[in-house]
Protein backbone atom coordinates (compact mmCIF):
# COMPACT_ATOMS: atom_id res chain seq x y z
CA UNK A 1 0.00 0.00 0.00
CA UNK A 2 1.35 3.63 -0.75
CA UNK A 3 0.56 6.97 0.87
CA UNK A 4 -1.13 9.71 -1.04
CA UNK A 5 -1.55 13.04 -0.10
CA UNK A 6 -4.47 15.24 -0.83
CA UNK A 7 -5.07 18.73 0.65
CA UNK A 8 -3.27 18.05 3.80
CA UNK A 9 -5.07 14.99 4.71
CA UNK A 10 -3.25 11.31 4.11
CA UNK A 11 -4.91 8.14 2.64
CA UNK A 12 -3.71 4.88 1.97
CA UNK A 13 -3.58 4.24 -1.56
CA UNK A 14 -5.64 1.24 -3.01
CA UNK A 15 -8.01 1.07 -0.11
CA UNK A 16 -11.48 1.00 -1.38
CA UNK A 17 -13.56 0.53 1.95
CA UNK A 18 -15.01 4.14 3.05
CA UNK A 19 -14.74 2.93 6.55
CA UNK A 20 -10.77 2.17 6.09
CA UNK A 21 -10.51 5.84 4.56
CA UNK A 22 -12.67 7.20 7.44
CA UNK A 23 -11.18 5.38 9.82
CA UNK A 24 -7.95 7.23 9.21
CA UNK A 25 -8.45 10.04 8.67
CA UNK A 26 -10.27 10.41 11.58
CA UNK A 27 -7.11 9.51 13.52
CA UNK A 28 -5.19 12.10 11.89
CA UNK A 29 -8.02 14.75 12.52
CA UNK A 30 -7.19 13.84 15.98
CA UNK A 31 -3.74 14.44 15.91
CA UNK A 32 -4.63 17.96 14.10
CA UNK A 33 -6.97 18.65 16.95
CA UNK A 34 -4.82 18.38 19.38
CA UNK A 35 -2.11 19.66 17.71
CA UNK A 36 -4.45 23.10 17.31
CA UNK A 37 -5.41 22.74 21.40
CA UNK A 38 -1.76 22.91 22.25
CA UNK A 39 -0.87 26.37 19.93
CA UNK A 40 -4.07 27.98 20.76
CA UNK A 41 -3.05 27.07 24.67
CA UNK A 42 0.51 27.90 24.01
CA UNK A 43 -0.89 31.13 22.64
CA UNK A 44 -3.05 31.94 25.17
CA UNK A 45 -0.51 31.69 27.91
CA UNK A 46 2.03 33.72 25.59
CA UNK A 47 -1.08 36.50 25.65
CA UNK A 48 -1.04 36.22 29.20
CA UNK A 49 2.42 36.65 29.62
CA UNK A 50 2.27 39.56 27.19
CA UNK A 51 -0.46 41.37 29.68
CA UNK A 52 1.26 40.78 32.69
CA UNK A 53 4.64 42.00 31.53
CA UNK A 54 2.55 45.53 30.26
CA UNK A 55 1.38 46.01 33.30
CA UNK A 56 4.27 45.36 35.17
CA UNK A 57 5.80 47.40 33.13
CA UNK A 58 3.51 50.40 33.76
CA UNK A 59 3.16 50.22 37.28
CA UNK A 60 7.12 50.53 37.07
CA UNK A 61 6.83 53.70 34.91
CA UNK A 62 4.18 55.04 37.19
CA UNK A 63 6.31 54.96 40.41
CA UNK A 64 9.23 55.98 39.03
CA UNK A 65 7.41 59.40 37.65
CA UNK A 66 5.78 59.68 40.92
CA UNK A 67 9.66 59.53 42.52
CA UNK A 68 10.95 61.87 39.90
CA UNK A 69 8.84 65.09 40.96
CA UNK A 70 7.77 66.15 37.94
CA UNK A 71 5.24 69.09 37.17
CA UNK A 72 2.31 68.97 35.20
CA UNK A 73 2.00 69.54 31.52
CA UNK A 74 -0.24 72.73 32.49
CA UNK A 75 1.64 73.71 35.07
CA UNK A 76 4.97 73.84 32.72
CA UNK A 77 2.38 75.54 29.83
CA UNK A 78 1.65 78.15 32.71
CA UNK A 79 5.44 78.66 33.57
CA UNK A 80 6.42 78.97 30.15
CA UNK A 81 4.10 81.43 28.87
CA UNK A 82 5.20 83.64 32.50
CA UNK A 83 8.92 83.34 31.44
CA UNK A 84 7.96 84.00 27.38
CA UNK A 85 6.12 87.35 28.54
CA UNK A 86 8.85 88.59 30.81
CA UNK A 87 11.63 87.78 28.04
CA UNK A 88 9.37 89.93 25.83
CA UNK A 89 9.08 92.93 28.78
CA UNK A 90 12.80 92.81 29.08
CA UNK A 91 13.68 93.21 25.68
CA UNK A 92 11.36 95.98 25.73
CA UNK A 93 13.44 97.65 29.02
CA UNK A 94 16.67 96.94 27.05
CA UNK A 95 15.73 99.01 24.01
CA UNK A 96 14.33 102.17 26.52
CA UNK A 97 17.46 101.97 28.31
CA UNK A 98 19.99 102.12 25.01
CA UNK A 99 17.57 105.03 23.93
CA UNK A 100 17.58 106.73 27.29
CA UNK A 101 21.19 106.47 27.45
CA UNK A 102 21.38 107.82 23.88
CA UNK A 103 19.48 111.12 24.94
CA UNK A 104 22.01 111.28 28.33
CA UNK A 105 24.93 111.01 25.98
CA UNK A 106 23.46 113.91 23.81
CA UNK A 107 22.51 115.67 26.35
CA UNK A 108 26.08 115.78 27.85
CA UNK A 109 27.80 116.24 24.59
CA UNK A 110 25.34 119.49 24.15
CA UNK A 111 26.42 120.68 27.72
CA UNK A 112 29.57 119.86 26.83
CA UNK A 113 30.02 122.62 23.86
CA UNK A 114 28.05 125.11 25.72
CA UNK A 115 30.04 124.75 28.68
CA UNK A 116 33.41 126.12 26.79
CA UNK A 117 31.65 129.34 25.50
CA UNK A 118 30.24 129.88 28.66
CA UNK A 119 33.59 130.16 30.27
CA UNK A 120 35.04 132.53 27.55
CA UNK A 121 32.64 134.88 28.14
CA UNK A 122 32.70 134.85 32.08
CA UNK A 123 36.69 135.40 31.48
CA UNK A 124 35.65 138.50 29.58
CA UNK A 125 35.07 141.42 32.04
Amino acid sequence: MEWMETTGVRFISGATDSGKRSKYMQTDNRFLDDLAKVASGALGSVSGVKHEVEVRIQQQLERLLARMNLVPREEFDAMKAVAQAAREAQIKLEARVVALEARLAAEDAIAAVDAPSQDSESERP
